[in-house]
């Protein structure tokens, strides 16, 4: 029986890509994010197979629309089967600069989207008794991070323990939750937001494997963790970041 999966923050960047692979691994993908015009031109760039491909419009900072999601996909595919929180908001505002207003709607966005997801989707899995959940952590929140504001660093810090905290409520319900936390990964959007020449001096004097990280290989860790193979795996948080922080 195919499988579905949701990815939140679907429209671009990670989240596009991530969705690309459980696609191309056989799942039937729903793209969400709140850009409803973006996530359904990211959902037709991907496949015309409506059958296989979903966009909705998600704001993750409502739990109700995670609770019409997840039934407007019951009721078109069946039960959600593989949860992917990755909306984010990922400013680098300097640390003295950071507005009350601009913290909290990072960690809202970041940290409580994860957390409505996980207790929204994840609490269907449980009842269900079967489930995966992957939440998008990162170095930052493990580190402080190299260009990251500390608002984003400090959401993805709860994230990991978010993870753990769900891990161990679903461990006997047949559900699994895991993070992935990537250092600094090769996108547009990392481009977009580190100037060239600070990039570059990460690359070659921070990363110790002088490379950003593969977006697709984070899709196929993805992958791996929704995998039936990945049963016993819970709690735990996955680095993707070039030998930048080891353990």
């Amino acid at each position: 029986m195919q499988k579905t999966a949701l990815i939140t923050g679907a429209a671009q960047g990670l989240g596009e890509i991530i969705s690309g692979q459980l696609l191309a691994a056989g799942y039937r993908v729903v793209m969400t994010d709140a850009n409803q015009s973006g996530v359904e031109a990211a959902a037709k760039a991907l496949s015309d197979d409506t059958a296989r491909v979903m966009a909705l419009k998600l704001d993750v900072l409502d739990k109700q629309q995670f609770i019409d999601v997840q039934e407007a996909v019951a009721n078109a595919w069946g039960p959600v089967d593989v949860l992917v929180n990755n909306a984010a908001m990922t400013p680098t505002t300097s640390l003295f600069d950071i507005t009350p207003e601009e913290f909290s709607q990072v960690v809202d966005i970041n940290l409580r989207g994860t957390f409505l997801a996980c207790q929204v989707i994840g609490k269907t899995m449980m009842e269900r008794g079967t489930g995966r959940i992957i939440n998008l952590a990162s170095l930052a929140g493990q580190m402080g991070g190299v260009a990251a504001g500390a608002h984003y660093a400090s959401s993805k810090a709860g994230i990991v323990t978010l993870t753990k905290i769900f891990a161990r409520n679903l461990a006997g319900k047949g559900v699994t939750v895991n993070a992935i936390a990537p250092g600094p990964v090769d996108l547009a959007t990392v481009r977009e937001k580190v100037p060239a020449d600070k990039l570059e001096h990460i690359i070659q004097n921070v990363i110790p494997v002088q490379a950003l990280s593969d977006p697709a290989f984070i899709g196929q860790m993805v992958v791996m963790l929704a995998s039936d193979g990945a049963a016993t795996v819970t709690g735990a948080t996955w680095d993707i970041n070039g030998g930048m922080f080891m353990r």
